[in-house]
């Protein structure tokens, strides 16, 4: 969406610039007393946004099917994608303490990400729908322990990476190849935050394939922010270091106010 169009004209609820920010814990529970509305509505959107998906992983695994498979891992990756960058978008602007109103600025950003999102969605949507078929699949593959070691390798980097690739989306105007391979570094040039990030996911998402479909009730109340507000909170730092944030957002509103003086 370029790095980081927003339009100061709309105020909403926000903090004091003067305030002191948490860390940790404390800062968790600061952002979700705050904003924990808009989490909550982002989240749900992208679970609804993610119902073509699951409804098709599952039917693949049901059937036994690597078509089905294929076609609903791309397809519903591809119409999961702009609602899981719009909720990664939300979070950002409450870690960065960004005022505006939700759903004003929502409609904004999830037009300008959507076309961006498709193909990162089609790509992650095959990689974790593999996954999962694959886990479902073990005991009839008889697999040992090199497999499972294996598969489960692959979902934690799988998610770790994702992670930074939506938070990229969000902030960056910037081919897909490159938000990959910045990713990559991203992942392993912070590897203690993204390993703690990617237990956060892992955990939760775990939880969400081993218990299906007793989870999905559970999934509709907690949906994608309980997972990726404390994630994309890790991560944060690093997002900032690597791509100057903040810095770009406090020049960017310096320019607009001179431009409106």
């Amino acid at each position: 969406m370029g790095l980081f169009s927003f339009s100061y004209d709309k105020p909403g609820p926000g903090v004091s610039p003067d305030t002191p920010r948490k860390r940790g814990v404390a800062r968790l529970l600061e952002v979700l007393g705050r904003d924990m509305g808009p989490f909550f509505k982002a989240g749900f959107l992208a679970v609804l946004g993610a119902l073509p998906y699951i409804v098709g992983v599952a039917l693949s695994v049901m059937t036994h099917s690597l078509l089905v498979l294929m076609v609903a891992a791309i397809l519903g990756g591809m119409i999961a994608a702009p609602q899981i960058v719009g909720m990664a978008d939300t979070v950002l602007r409450s870690l960065r303490d960004e005022p505006g109103f939700w759903w004003h600025t929502y409609r904004r950003t999830w037009k300008i990400n959507a076309r961006a999102s498709l193909i990162p969605g089609a790509v992650f949507g095959l990689i974790f729908g593999g996954e999962i078929f694959l886990y479902t699949h073990l005991a009839s593959m008889q697999a040992g322990t090199g497999i499972i070691t294996m598969l489960l390798l692959a979902v934690l980097l799988s998610l770790g990476v994702s992670n930074y690739i939506w938070a990229q989306i969000a902030l960056l105007n910037l081919p897909f190849f490159t938000i990959l391979k910045n990713g990559m570094f991203l992942f392993l040039a912070y590897l203690p935050v993204s390993l703690g990030a990617t237990v956060v996911l892992a955990v939760y998402w775990g939880a969400v394939v081993l218990l299906f479909p007793i989870s999905f009730p559970v999934l509709l109340l907690t949906n994608f922010w309980l997972p990726m507000v404390p994630s994309l909170l890790i991560v944060y730092t690093a997002l900032d270091k690597s791509f100057e944030i903040e810095k770009t957002l406090k020049e960017q509103q310096a320019e607009s106010a001179e431009s409106n003086s």
